[in-house]
């Protein structure tokens, strides 16, 4: 493969549009990354396709991952990846396959478990179950090669089976297929030796590797680098791909906020500096900055970035021109993914609502230079007011606090969310750009709205602190979470905090106190922490707050808050028990709207629309994307007749 960059996109876009599901996930799939090629992508590697499983009559495997038929084996296998490596590579841009088997579902090469979280005990693989599943992989790589692919890369990483028989901790075999190094090396190098076999050099043959597993039982990077090695020695592959993190724990191999940008490039160095062959690299690669640094310092020949280019599909483009501060930083709270897999949500990146639109037509505006006045400057107000100025409307944006971002200005005081500060930098910025005519430290009301003389008007004036009717809520010592991240009021050293909201709030605030020194503990009355947040993102808040001795309380629900304790209820059982002591009480309780100027202005503004939290308090997301939504249909409305 001949790589224009030194950017590949490694697999990310299921949740975009399924390259292997109805044309028209198909279309959205191919469009998405053809725009990301045109920008300059070099490597697209995201076609991250599961094998065919084997088991018995009546079996159903379960889990996250789990596969029956798999996508080789589907009718329109090989149409889908010819026409998705046609498209990429009329761009110049080289497309490898990636084949997927997830470990335990139900295979495993002993009767074991790779996590304390997952508790599904695998079938045990006999020779027979071996033999076949090599033989599956030389069929999929055959018809991969069908596919017009450049190459295929085996997935031996984040709790594949291949992963499983790598490990000395999930494999305890006593046969050719356990206990040495070369034993439990010897499934995956007799599925390369069959792709080998059927694409002879005409095909580049990787494979994706975990640097360490998390598990402290599992092997750690001299361990991870002896297998590369191994792998290198075989001379059946062509590049190491080395990755970092489980598919559920602290760090995931989808990283967070919580870790520093490029903070595992120390980690793939030492593949680098162990290895003969090209080195690839992914993980929290966030910026073309980052990418340079890890490139640079020696860490990767090529490093993966997907979530920056989720945000941003022109990332490249913008670079090359030396335009740094134009690209949309994404701020790693994981919406891409934990969206659709938690909550059954169609795709939705938190900073950019256009992403999963290429494939729609651009809007044509039939009534340009109309006047819209944005009443908010929240998430929802910004994206609103930018994506019309876009479009032609001639934007006013007024705002009662002093700075725009609503919410997410005391948000971005938590640690480790200097992504979100960057994001509402970079909005202010757009803004200012497309030429809004933006007020701040005003406050607005309905005559003021009427004597505008705008053709429309989008309030977006956001929410107030929810304060739950719990006996004792009012007393001096009981604060709001908001104002303890704004540093408008002092907790004191010790302190409980209320959660009640299904996201990451009360984590992030529980974060921001004991980073200033207070004795934290959190108290829900759900059976566990932030049941939104997906396996991909908790454990990295989870190991934050645990390591620094947060203490959470779970199926609590607080019903009583008197001096130093509080009351609670066991949410089943209710039974009573008493919580304490505590020398101060944040709320985490979400929000309820803010609806005054709205509700007062129904009946006399005929084009008024209401959105973001001003509707229903929500995550930056749906702020986002109603903004979207509501910018498509003022945009596109026809002329009235």
């Amino acid at each position: 493969m001949d790589l224009r960059t030194r950017v590949m996109l490694p697999p990310h876009a299921s949740a975009i549009g399924n390259i292997y599901g109805t044309e028209d996930e198909a279309r959205r799939n191919i469009a998405y990354f053809e725009q990301r090629a045109d920008a300059g992508v070099a490597w697209v590697g995201s076609l991250s396709t599961h094998l065919a499983n084997r088991f018995i009559p009546g079996f159903e495997p379960t889990g996250v991952g789990a596969a029956t038929t798999g996508f080789f084996r589907l009718p329109h296998f090989v149409e889908r990846v010819q026409a998705f490596s046609d498209a990429m590579h009329q761009r110049d841009t080289c497309v490898t396959v990636q084949m997927v088997h997830q470990g335990g579902m139900p295979h495993g090469p002993s009767a074991t478990l790779s996590a304390p979280v997952i508790n599904l005990v695998p079938h045990v693989m006999d020779t027979d179950d071996i033999a076949a599943f090599v033989r599956e992989y030389a069929e999929s790589a055959r018809l991969s090669m069908a596919g017009r692919a450049d190459g295929v890369e085996l997935h031996l990483n984040h709790d594949d089976l291949h992963e499983w028989f790598l490990s000395s901790y999930t494999n305890h075999r006593d046969d050719r297929y356990g206990g040495s190094l070369e034993n439990r090396c010897r499934f995956s190098v007799e599925c390369l030796q069959a792709i080998r076999e059927v694409v002879g050099t005409s095909m580049t043959v990787g494979i994706r590797l975990n640097i360490r597993e998390e598990m402290p039982e599992g092997y750690d990077v001299d361990g991870g680098l002896e297998l590369a090695q191994y792998f290198e020695s075989t001379g059946l592959i062509d590049y190491v791909h080395g990755v970092v993190g489980s598919p559920w724990g602290n760090p995931s191999y989808i990283q967070p906020t919580y870790f520093e940008p490029g903070q595992f490039a120390p980690l793939a160095q030492r593949f680098k500096e162990g290895l003969s062959l090209l080195f690839v690299h992914t993980g929290r690669i966030t910026s073309p900055e980052v990418a340079e640094d890890v490139i640079a310092s020696g860490a990767a020949d090529i490093v993966g970035m997907a979530r920056a280019h989720i945000a941003d599909g022109d990332l490249l483009l913008k670079a090359r021109e030396g335009r740094e501060a134009d690209i949309r930083p994404c701020v790693g709270g994981n919406e891409c993914i934990s969206r659709r897999y938690v909550e059954g949500l169609p795709f939705g990146c938190a900073v950019n609502p256009g992403t999963s639109h290429e494939v729609d037509p651009v809007w044509v505006n039939p009534r340009p230079g109309r006047r819209l006045l944005v009443v908010g400057g929240g998430p929802a107000g910004m994206e609103l007011a930018a994506l019309t100025a876009e479009a032609g409307f001639r934007v006013e944006l007024r705002e009662r606090a002093d700075e725009l971002g609503g919410q997410l200005r005391s948000v971005v005081k938590a640690p480790r969310h200097e992504g979100y500060a960057a994001y509402l930098d970079w909005q202010v910025r757009r803004l200012g750009a497309l030429g809004v005519d933006v007020h701040t430290g005003v406050e607005v009301t309905a005559d003021d709205v009427r004597s505008a003389g705008a053709d429309v008007v989008a309030i977006a004036t956001g929410a107030l602190p929810r304060r739950p009717p719990i006996p004792g809520v009012d007393a001096p010592h009981v604060l709001d979470s908001r104002a303890v991240l704004a540093g408008t009021t002092q907790p004191g050293r010790r302190v409980l905090v209320v959660a009640q909201d299904d996201h990451v709030p009360p984590l992030s605030v529980a974060d921001f106190l004991v980073e200033a020194g207070h004795e934290v503990t959190v108290c829900y009355a759900t059976h566990q922490p932030a049941p939104l947040l997906g396996r991909y993102i908790i454990g990295g808040i989870l190991g934050r707050l645990d390591a620094q001795d947060v203490r959470m309380v779970l199926m609590e629900e607080v019903v009583g808050i008197e001096g130093h304790t509080v009351t609670t209820r066991h949410v089943y059982s209710q039974k009573v028990r008493t919580l304490g002591e505590f020398d101060s009480v944040v709320l985490a309780c979400g929000s309820v709207p803010e609806t005054t100027l709205y509700d007062e202005l129904r009946a006399d503004v005929p084009e008024l629309h209401v959105l973001g939290d001003a509707y229903a308090p929500r995550r930056l997301v749906f702020a986002t994307r109603q903004a979207y939504a509501l910018a498509e249909q003022l945009v596109t409305a026809p002329n009235p007749t």
